[in-house]
């Protein structure tokens, strides 16, 4: 029988833990750290946090850990309204949105890491260098062979436009796609639920004047067809939306074509 061992520099280890300096309502966090400057393993950290002196949401328990109690903590976060996408994470168990998480949500001792399967830069930040590349690949722009109409925008009809609703909303967060099991196998060749979704708000748009050259892009038994329908993406996103269905009707489209 085989016998499978992890390097000795991936496990984690059990790491600080950082008292809360007021006796509040105190909640424990569990946060991943890790730098690979210092060559030191990754760990857990304790962040005691007194939530009666707090924010209500998960970003809020992290600014306050930063400020407060070690100022090495990082991660990343912008708008604080769920629009940008930067703090996206672990959150117990579930990729989400440090921002729009409620702390009274959480469990007892919450636990924070980044998001999986991701090249780790530090602590909770995860390098987006090739998600983005991928979502580059696309090119998630309007393209048209049609000269553009003089002083006038590319009209749509609202039918049309009502077509993009669950498409134009995400914000690249990447929660769905590294949720997806299919992702962490094959994120070198398989697209992803993110992009793919963003692909089809193209194909969607009846503007768009390069359907026939998006799809033989997509038409590929990795870069879409690694998709199998798990459902994970759907339930992760923080917005609501539904990669699955948008990855189905690609496929539909790249079938009616062979018909």
């Amino acid at each position: 029988m085989a016998d499978f061992f992890l390097p000795k520099n991936s496990k984690v280890q059990k790491g600080r833990v950082h008292a809360s300096s007021t006796a509040g309502k105190v909640k424990k966090f569990k946060v991943y750290r890790y730098d690979p400057d210092s060559g030191e393993n990754p760990r857990y950290d304790t962040f005691e946090v007194d939530t009666d002196n707090c924010g209500p949401m998960v970003l809020d328990a992290l600014i306050k850990m930063k400020s407060e109690q070690d100022s090495s903590l990082t991660f990343r976060r912008s708008c604080r309204e769920g629009i940008c996408g930067s703090c996206s994470m672990n959150i117990d168990g579930k990729n989400g949105l440090a921002c729009t998480t409620a702390i009274e949500d959480c469990k007892s001792e919450v636990t924070i890491t980044p998001l999986p399967h991701m090249e780790v830069i530090k602590d909770l930040v995860p390098d987006f260098t090739h998600f983005y590349a991928q979502y580059a690949s696309i090119k998630p722009w309007l393209q048209t062979v049609t000269p553009e109409p003089s002083g006038k925008e590319r009209l749509q009809s609202p039918e049309d436009r009502a077509k993009l609703d669950g498409l134009y909303e995400c914000i690249l967060c990447a929660c769905c796609s590294t949720s997806c099991p299919s992702y962490w196998w094959n994120s070198d060749k398989f697209l992803g639920p993110a992009i793919l979704l963003q692909a089809y708000r193209w194909l969607a748009d009846s503007r768009d004047e390069m359907t026939g050259e998006r799809l033989d892009e997509l038409e590929d038994p990795f870069r879409l067809y690694r998709c199998h329908t798990i459902m994970n993406c759907a339930n992760a996103c923080p917005k609501g939306l539904n990669p699955a269905k948008a990855i189905a009707e690609t496929k539909k489209m790249v079938a009616e074509r062979h018909i």
